[in-house]
């Protein structure tokens, strides 16, 4: 029988006018979450869908370097590139239109001499145990990954 083993993570933010928040997360300096000036911002950081992005990456990042040595994978790097679509009616509340992500294509492109198999397993282990690409799947959200060797 598991006994749950919870972990808290917390954030605070502030208003800063705009559509521009600073967001404070343990003791590092605020980030600042901003939109582009074409939705109304002044471009002063990452939107929040971004810096969803951005952990999509970081997220992975970390869940490789943690099961890779589980599975004794070796590894010289990792780049990560991802894109989404968003409807922006959903933004503007249009009936019927979600507001989230309504696809994202993540490629993860590895510096290792490991051969396919061993990619494969890596991956499938990556994203069943990955929180951010789990958060967007529960969701709903198409994720198409692409696990590709670096040429």
């Amino acid at each position: 029988m598991s006994t749950e083993q919870l972990m808290k993570v917390a954030t605070e933010g502030q208003w800063e006018g705009g559509v521009k928040t600073s967001i404070s997360v343990r003791d590092f300096e605020p980030l600042i979450v901003d939109e582009p000036a074409s939705l109304g911002g002044g471009d002063e950081g990452p939107n929040p869908v971004e810096y969803v992005l951005a952990g999509l990456s970081s997220c992975t990042s970390v869940m490789i370097a943690l099961i890779a040595k589980e599975q004794d994978f070796t590894f010289n790097g990792v780049e990560f590139k991802n894109e989404g679509d968003i409807d922006i009616r959903g933004l503007q509340g249009v009936e019927g239109v979600s507001p989230h992500f309504q696809e994202v294509r993540f490629d993860v492109i590895l510096d290792t001499t490991e051969n396919e198999d061993k990619i494969q397993q890596l991956k499938e282990a990556v994203e069943k145990r990955c929180p951010v690409m789990n958060l967007l799947r529960d969701a709903d959200i198409p994720v198409e990954t692409k696990w590709l060797k670096k040429l």
